[in-house]
């Protein structure tokens, strides 16, 4: 017996290799211990009923024959609940009383079955004294987690939606004055996202949106990229949609309001997209060729292998007063003046090669010189070669419209990680759609640099050039500095 009640002390002993109990979440000597430090993987440990089950431990490690002993014949050995053993941490006295505690019962049943004389059991009762206070102040952060939780489950804001939100503020100041854009001017927008899930993989989708302000000649250059014309004592619906799987490669999504042109695909390429303060990074043939008001759509998104993806979406704009719109019962959807297609395909790597062709037609050529009727067809490549520390990347878009064509391009090069993780530096330029009011192609040169100071707060200075070639002055040249600081929460 007094062989047997070693063998089962040694198992609290080796707990320092064997009990996976995260050390850096519970602290020894902590003077006043908080719920909100207190991991809940040292208190959901699975069971472990064969050390092959330790997907971290290999037969070639020293305690490998202690370990498989210790479970196999005494079934009182745990580890984190993704299996691993973790067995390299060092033990603390807590890890050592919860160690303690998961042997206890083996202990009992033996005694039950083969008795233990008076000085083992005495022995027993000393440790289970010695860390009576390390079980009972984690038996306490225990119950004060699931009363912390019971909590937040009766007041939380829903049981299906999460609320997000971003707030950007951009100051622009013109360096070398064009008309109309002569003096410092600020423009801002604020976003709140109800993001519902009913399933786990569907999506419901409602923005609500206001913002004021916008200046890198919005008409023309196309503004900036989280600017726009609005007003924020007239809060809007700006996006309203519900996305949902079918199968494993297909993903369908059901618009009311909101989505046109890059929207409906699932990468626009370019790595300027998002980064940049003007508008002109997304690319702009995605906006012009597109829909120009917002309306009711349909998209889907099929993965054809793991790399390769096929967008494809229809949007039916809601326009002016005047214009049939698709919210009318008398017109619909499919008979709206707006009415708008787009399909891509992407090759998306998440390595050196990202690439994409793209087709987009809409039922009115307002967009382009002159505002002609008829509709606009426009064909576009995107591609981004990323070198690792740095990419290339651009595209190319065509369009016919009735009257004429149009050729637009973009293309740049940018450094990730620049001076700091997560930063970002480009330079990229190009020629942008030939838009009514142009004489010929305006032109456009950004340079920026993201700079992600934690994961709510991203400040991106930046310096634009434009060369709007409008009819009225066709070397009409602005230069701006701007600066945006874009928070999220």
């Amino acid at each position: 017996m007094t062989k047997l009640f070693w063998q089962l002390l040694a198992v609290p002993a080796a707990l320092g290799a064997a009990v996976a109990v995260s050390g850096s979440a519970i602290a020894a000597e902590a003077a006043t211990p908080l719920v909100s430090d207190f991991d809940q993987d040292s208190v959901q440990l699975a069971q472990i009923t064969s050390v092959s089950e330790l997907t971290d431990v290999l037969p070639s490690d020293w305690a490998f024959q202690a370990l498989q002993s210790l479970v196999e014949n005494y079934g009182c050995i745990q580890g984190y609940p993704d299996r691993t053993f973790r067995g390299q941490r060092s033990l603390t006295r807590f890890e050592f009383a919860a160690g303690l505690n998961s042997c206890l019962d083996v202990i009992a049943t033996l005694i039950a079955q083969s008795g233990i004389n008076p000085d083992d059991l005495a022995t027993i009762r000393r440790l289970q004294e010695e860390f009576q206070a390390e079980l009972a102040t984690l038996r306490g952060r225990v119950d004060a987690l699931e009363a912390e939780t019971a909590t937040l489950r009766a007041q939380q804001f829903s049981t299906t939606t999460k609320l997000r939100g971003q707030a950007d503020f951009q100051l622009v100041t013109p360096i070398d004055v064009i008309t109309r854009e002569a003096n410092t001017s600020v423009a801002s927008r604020a976003r709140l996202n109800f993001d519902s899930s009913f399933t786990g993989n569907d999506r419901l989708r409602i923005r609500l949106q206001g913002r004021e302000g916008n200046a890198i000649s919005p008409g023309i250059l196309g503004g900036l990229a989280n600017g726009g014309s609005g007003n924020f004592g007239s809060v809007i619906v700006d996006d309203f949609y519900y996305q949902f799987p079918v199968g494993s490669r297909l993903t369908v999504t059901a618009s009311a309001r909101g989505l046109q042109g890059d929207d409906w695909v699932t990468s626009t390429i370019v790595p300027f997209d998002g980064p940049s303060v003007a508008d002109a990074g997304g690319p702009r043939f995605y906006d012009v060729g597109g829909s120009t008001s917002n309306g009711a759509g349909v998209g889907l998104s099929f993965a054809l292998t793991d790399n390769i993806v096929f967008d494809a979406g229809y949007t039916a704009g809601n326009g002016s007063a005047a214009l049939p719109q698709a919210t009318s019962p008398a017109v619909g959807v499919f008979a709206a003046a707006d009415q708008s297609y787009i399909a891509q395909l992407s090759y998306l790597s998440d390595g050196f090669l990202d690439a994409g062709i793209a087709y987009l037609h809409n039922d009115r050529s307002v967009n382009f010189q002159g505002g002609l009727p008829g509709g606009t067809d426009t064909f576009a490549g995107l591609l981004n070669l990323d070198f690792g520390g740095f990419f290339v990347a651009g595209h190319g878009a065509y369009s016919t419209f009735n009257g004429g064509n149009d050729f637009s391009w973009t293309a740049g090069v940018g450094f990730n990680n620049f001076l700091a993780e997560g930063a970002q530096l480009g330079v990229y330029g190009g020629q942008l759609p030939q838009v009514t009011g142009t004489a010929n192609n305006p032109f456009l040169v950004e340079g920026y640099y993201e700079i992600p100071f934690n994961q709510f707060l991203t400040i991106t200075p930046a310096v634009i050039y434009g060369d709007l070639n409008t009819a009225a002055a066709d070397d009409e040249i602005g230069l701006w500095g701007a600066l945006r600081a874009t928070f999220r929460f």
